[in-house]
């Protein structure tokens, strides 16, 4: 069910990077379905968004040479720079994201970002919508930790990355592996429902919300 009522406000909030705050899904779907239609996989962008949403590339790989055979050794570092090059010229912020983080950032709390985007991507897109600081060096890639989402890995490094424990934190994501590693790291998940309804969030266990402007209410910010 979608709500606006307020909550008890957390240490800390943890945010994915992808459909969260970066309206960075289609322009990755445009770059992974070009490189596998041309390997023997033809494939829309919004193929390529039903099929790896929320994947991290160590995990697309296997999946992928399943249909196209051995992939080349430095496949993910190409389709690393192809991503980060597009979204250094084209990647903008999701509606709302900006005034939520300047909104949760007023009220002093700690904030991380959580991406199963490699380094390189995260900080092209974090840098071009003018987000680094806010982050105050929380940014946090699967690269980063020993398993991406939906392990819990990154979430719980998020949290001691905020000096919080992760019972106290909120995770907003969008994608299914991204509720899972909240949940899994014992965060309450807030589930943006962008690419996926709210029923798919809500069945893995995220509160589903539609509009990021409700995003400090659903924090309890301003609430005493």
């Amino acid at each position: 069910m979608i709500s606006s009522r307020p909550a008890r406000r957390p240490a800390a909030v943890l945010f994915d990077c992808d459909g969260v705050l970066a309206d960075s899904e289609p322009l990755v779907n445009r770059v992974i379905a070009a490189d596998l239609t041309v390997r023997g996989w033809p494939m829309t962008p919004d193929e390529a968004g039903h099929t790896f949403l929320g994947t991290a590339l160590p995990d697309m790989v296997p999946r992928i040479e399943a249909v196209v055979g051995a992939l080349p050794a430095d496949w993910m570092t190409l389709i690393s720079h192809q991503v980060a090059a597009v979204m250094k010229e084209e990647v903008e912020p999701v509606s709302g994201a900006p005034e939520a983080l300047q909104a949760i950032a007023s009220h002093g709390l700690p904030i991380a970002v959580a991406s199963n985007s490699t380094r390189l991507e995260l900080g092209t897109k974090l840098h071009r919508l003018g987000f680094t600081s806010l982050f105050s060096g929380r940014v946090l890639s699967f690269e980063d930790v020993p398993r991406p989402k939906p392990w819990p890995d990154i979430y719980l490094a998020a949290a001691l990355a905020c000096s919080a424990e992760p019972e106290d934190c909120v995770v907003v994501e969008d994608s299914l592996p991204g509720v899972r590693a909240g949940i899994a790291a014992g965060c309450r998940v807030l589930g943006f429902a962008k690419e996926l309804a709210c029923e798919q969030l809500e069945a893995e266990g995220a509160h589903p919300f539609t509009d990021m402007n409700q995003l400090p209410a659903l924090l309890g910010l301003g609430i005493d």
